[in-house]
């Protein structure tokens, strides 16, 4: 197995996705700008995509691939993934329905500072009873997506939530030609989009599964030793989804605030989808079989060639976004309602992100090392600090940053996370360095710091041709990040800081 190439063909994928989503927001940004109306249906949004990121980008994948993995070779395999989805289904009807009836109480919860503007506390609880469908939909493709990855079939589950964003680009389209509400158009894209995604991965999973649905198909015993596996894995492989959920409630007290950080979470997510959830993504199932197979030195071989290859991608992109914020900010959103103050805040949370994307990207795969080995809860007590450190620096900065201290928040608390993992891999005897990596990331630095100066004179040198509203300005910046990362590529290869043959190994 190619495991660069499965991580290429799932990350590309997945890159495909977020820049229809880019194409999305930009027409977001066009039309409703950061207004109540965007505030809303962003909190009405994010409720259900949180739990797909959360299912989609981890969680799931950690508690079910591993014991999937164990049963696969016999009659066991299908028992167990039967009880598994019976049991999901049965769950999460339960829960559409409760917060459907209760929806108000669930908007006070998520979104507290709403509760003073009844008519975006109005706004945001209608448009959320249409939304919050999808998490039945889309958490039951996410355990379609877990079988597939268990059998090295990622393009399918990477590919699916491109139909999102085509219905979301179609709803605006056919709202602005006419001239219905936005929101309420969004948020019946997002309803429809699920439910073709799941019968899409329904179809693709066939040749590996086929549920059949009913109460007797519940083994107990199966689903009791999933369940004490997902919980404290939904977590801790979700921790940035959980710390984005905590800034939207603490953002809903500031005018605004939802939307920016929403914009800047769009932004950094894109190189994220490649340096953590394309490769954690890969490297859980190839590292579950390889723990049963392979010596333990094969195996730290792999961890190390997974750490460095998401250094090797997350360290540019990040320099990138820490440079060139407000220009980013500017070309991808700044147009129609998104004024110069949307830009400014924006760009303001955008920067902090971006000093924590490589720790975004590790927290990953620092928490795959243990979810390979069966082990959820140490991940799970992880999370707790992470989550109660980003709550206190939040809160306790709000007062005098604003929404921006949320973005500290969230990278602070997962950098401190990284060194509390780093220390506990080393002292299990889970994950160590090698004399490879240690010598490759050096090289690593030195490319990445040479390329980020680059970027920064070519952002000075160019900075008259983002002084418009045009969306030529666009153009400019491609050229700069085109031109930054043949510079950066280009330096790696005269350093040898990278070796795609490394990523080649037998399939499993």
């Amino acid at each position: 197995m190619n495991i660069l190439k499965s991580v290429g063909s799932y990350g590309g994928l997945t890159i495909i996705s977020r820049v229809l989503g880019y194409l999305r927001d930009i027409l977001i940004a066009i039309f409703i700008g950061t207004s109540y109306l965007a505030d809303a249906f962003f909190v009405a949004f994010r409720l259900p995509n949180t739990f797909r990121r959360l299912f989609a980008e981890g969680s799931f994948n950690s508690a079910f691939i591993p014991m999937y993995t164990k049963y696969r070779s016999n009659r066991q395999s299908y028992v167990f993934a039967n009880s598994i989805f019976n049991f999901l289904l049965l769950i999460l009807l339960g829960i559409v329905f409760l917060c459907e009836i209760f929806m108000g109480g669930v908007m006070y919860l998520i979104s507290p500072g709403f509760v003073g503007d009844t008519n975006k506390f109005e706004v945001a609880k209608t448009l959320s009873r249409i939304t919050f469908p999808f998490l039945l939909f889309v958490s039951l493709s996410s355990f379609l997506s877990a079988i597939l990855n268990s059998n090295n079939k990622f393009a399918a589950s990477a590919a699916a939530p491109i139909i999102l964003n085509i219905f979301f680009i179609i709803s605006i389209f056919i709202s602005n030609y006419y001239d219905k509400s936005f929101v309420h158009s969004m948020s019946l894209a997002v309803f429809f989009s699920g439910i073709i995604q799941f019968l899409i991965l329904l179809f693709c999973v066939r040749k590996y599964f086929l549920p059949t649905i009913g109460f007797k198909f519940l083994n107990l015993s199966y689903i009791k030793d999933f369940f004490k596996r997902i919980l404290p894995s939904i977590f801790s492989s979700g921790i940035m989804q959980i710390n984005i959920l905590v800034g939207t409630i603490i953002a809903s007290f500031q005018s605004s605030a939802v939307s920016y950080l929403y914009y800047a979470d769009r932004v950094y997510q894109l190189p994220l989808a490649l340096t953590g959830i394309a490769i954690g993504t890969v490297i859980l199932p190839v590292l579950s079989k390889s723990l049963k197979s392979d010596t333990d030195k094969n195996v730290k071989f792999l961890q190390n060639r997974s750490v460095e290859l998401s250094l090797f991608l997350s360290a540019p992109a990040a320099a990138g976004l820490v440079i060139g914020s407000e220009q980013i900010i500017s070309c991808l959103f700044g147009y129609g309602s998104f004024d110069i103050k949307s830009i400014n805040q924006t760009s303001k949370a955008l920067v902090i992100f971006g000093y924590g994307l490589p720790a975004f990207s590790l927290l990953k795969l620092y928490s795959n090392f243990y979810f390979a080995r069966g082990n959820t809860k140490f991940p799970f007590h992880v999370s707790i600090v992470t989550v109660i450190l980003n709550i206190v620096i939040s809160v306790l900065f709000f007062n005098t940053l604003g929404f921006v201290s949320i973005a500290y928040g969230t990278t602070v608390s997962c950098w401190i996370s990284i060194i509390i993992y780093k220390f506990y891999l080393k002292k299990d005897n889970y994950y160590t360095f090698d004399r490879i990596f240690i010598e490759r990331f050096s090289k690593i630095f030195v490319c990445t710091l040479i390329m980020g100066s680059i970027l920064y004179f070519q952002f000075f040198y160019f900075s008259h041709g983002f002084d418009t509203s045009s969306v030529f300005k666009l153009l400019y910046l491609i050229f700069i990040i085109s031109s930054s990362i043949i510079v950066y590529f280009t330096l790696s290869i005269l350093f040898k800081s990278f070796s795609i043959r490394d990523f080649r190994i037998k399939r499993i």
